[in-house]
């Protein structure tokens, strides 16, 4: 297959993009600095994309996007957060709307906190939407889409749980306390969290390359776990002890209230129903299985 991918050099879209070349696809990154062999830049602030990127393309996986934790969320950065998903996703979807042959399928980056705070609520692709901040980007995120879908161009939302490996973002912080002992729950930790391996994120996304799927679709595990109980697992795992419970005062110094709040101290028990029911299989089906997998390797 002729596939384009935009976010190629983040945490999802590295690995991602060596499995596709793996396989024998041909790949083309989408990128803003200067273009090398096998990308093209693009500018979405300004509207440039080369439609001949997209003309007779296979498929379209659209990861971009500024880091919702990278940041404390002043007014500045809540801007910019907003606009690297929707400005992104409009672009990759109007000129696909262009094309004279259209990709087959539009793969387009969204994350499970379009839900919002919902307690211990299971969610599934057929929950309502919540109200938050984050949950308002997904909203506008995954509209900005709709030009491909009116050019009937079957287009998947990749509704992304908390992506689990030590190579990067919410694992990779928390590793250097759990090995020393001093890691704990957040807050009460009856919050819950909606996890997936980096193993089967990947394998998803090249699973939906060609399942006839469309709409949302959560990507995360069978098995969402809640703070305490991650707290264990890692523990586990690392053979270390896990008592200390962290306050909320510390990370909120840290981070900001709202940041903090969203991100650490509420959560949300989603289920990837529509994988399970396609008959997706997943290696990491359980948080123990999971973190055995990534950090004994």
């Amino acid at each position: 297959m002729k596939i384009v991918v935009s976010g190629a050099s983040g945490l999802i879209g590295k690995p991602l993009v060596a499995s596709l070349r793996k396989q024998g696809h041909e790949v083309t990154q989408l990128v803003r600095r200067g273009a090398k062999q096998n990308e093209s830049q693009w500018n979405p602030n300004e509207g440039r994309l080369d439609v001949a990127v997209l003309e007779g393309a296979d498929a379209v996986i659209h990861l971009s996007g500024a880091g919702i934790g990278d940041r404390r969320w002043t007014a500045k950065y809540k801007q910019e957060l907003l606009d690297s998903r929707t400005k992104t996703t409009e672009l990759l979807a109007t000129t696909i709307a262009k094309c004279n042959k259209k990709p087959s399928v539009f793969l387009s980056g969204s994350a499970i906190g379009i839900y919002g705070a919902r307690g211990d609520e299971q969610l599934t692709e057929q929950s309502s939407h919540g109200m938050s901040f984050l949950a308002d980007i997904c909203k506008q995120w995954e509209a900005a889409a709709k030009p491909a879908v009116d050019a009937g161009v079957r287009t998947v939302y990749l509704r992304t749980g908390i992506v689990l490996t030590p190579l990067g973002g919410a694992l990779k912080k928390q590793l250097p306390l759990f090995k020393l002992g001093l890691g704990g729950k957040f807050g009460n930790g009856k919050q819950w969290q909606s996890w997936i391996s980096l193993d089967d994120e990947i394998s998803a996304i090249n699973y939906l390359l060609s399942a006839n799927i469309s709409g949302a679709v959560n990507l995360t595990a069978p098995n969402p776990v809640t703070s305490a109980e991650f707290t264990k697992a890692l523990a586990r795992t690392l053979r270390r002890p896990a008592i200390l419970p962290i306050p909320k005062f510390g990370p909120k110094l840290l981070l900001g209230g709202e940041l903090a709040e969203a991100l650490l101290f509420t959560g949300q028990r989603v289920v990837p129903d529509v994988l399970q029911k396609s008959g997706f299989v997943f290696q990491h089906s359980t948080i123990d299985v999971a973190l055995r997998a990534l950090l004994n390797k």
